[in-house]
């Protein structure tokens, strides 16, 4: 990395002096320049509305026309980003879509996601999607966050942990990370548990679906997995 040299240098011998004298001269290690992470840091987004989830008003006050608003409405569960884009682009263009991403986004799996879905988040170019790719597969969003850490400051990590998730373990998983899937209440979180131990996912979509329809049943399945 250049090397950049400190203003001071710059200054003539007589300010250098009254600097000097009020003591207010740079010490001598803060000279360099720090090391630069991978990216560069943005700032971090507001919440992210999931298509899944969010009234077509909502959509519709993130900035999308009502006409697009209402066709992700009714074209919903998304169950791949890529399905999403492919709907967003057809109802508002290319830009329209990445720019859209800023405020309405459908998380991704860390562990399945492609490249080219991790490319659609907004300020990640090629380099950070080898990160991403780089230490699957992830065992929880903590290790995400670590890992990500080595490349960015801690506004950024949190700023790419709304686009991303790990899938829960259903028969291990805390009432706390049950909680963190989009659209989970209590009632439903106690659902999870009350079915416990879960052999396979067949009973889950059928012990779920008492409560809520196949599509809903279709949208939660994403955040679970069992190991």
């Amino acid at each position: 990395m250049r090397r950049i040299a400190h203003p001071s240098c710059w200054l003539p011998l007589c300010l250098l002096v009254v600097v000097a004298a009020c003591g207010e001269a740079a010490p001598a290690n803060e000279t360099e320049a720090a090391e630069e992470p991978v990216v560069e840091t943005q700032q971090s987004s507001a919440h992210l509305l999931s298509p899944n989830l969010a009234s077509a008003e909502d959509l519709a006050s993130a900035g999308l026309t009502a006409g697009a608003a209402e066709s992700i409405v009714a074209n919903r569960p998304y169950l791949q980003a890529s399905d999403f884009h492919a709907r967003l682009v057809a109802a508002v263009g290319e830009a329209g879509a990445l720019a859209a991403y800023e405020s309405v986004w459908l998380r991704i799996n860390l562990n399945d996601v492609t490249e080219e879905e991790i490319l659609l988040i907004p300020g990640v170019g090629d380099r950070m999607a080898h990160e991403f790719e780089e230490y699957r597969p992830y065992e929880d969003m903590a290790e995400f966050r670590r890992e990500m850490a080595k490349y960015v400051d801690d506004v950024e990590v949190e700023r790419l942990a709304q686009y991303v998730f790990v899938p829960i373990d259903l028969n291990t998983a805390s009432r706390e990370d049950i909680l963190m899937i989009p659209g989970m209440d209590d009632r439903m979180a106690h659902e999870f548990e009350e079915y416990r131990p879960y052999s396979d996912m067949d009973q889950f979509r059928r012990e779920i679906g008492k409560y809520v329809d196949a599509n809903e049943v279709a949208r939660l399945e994403r955040y679970v997995t069992l190991n």
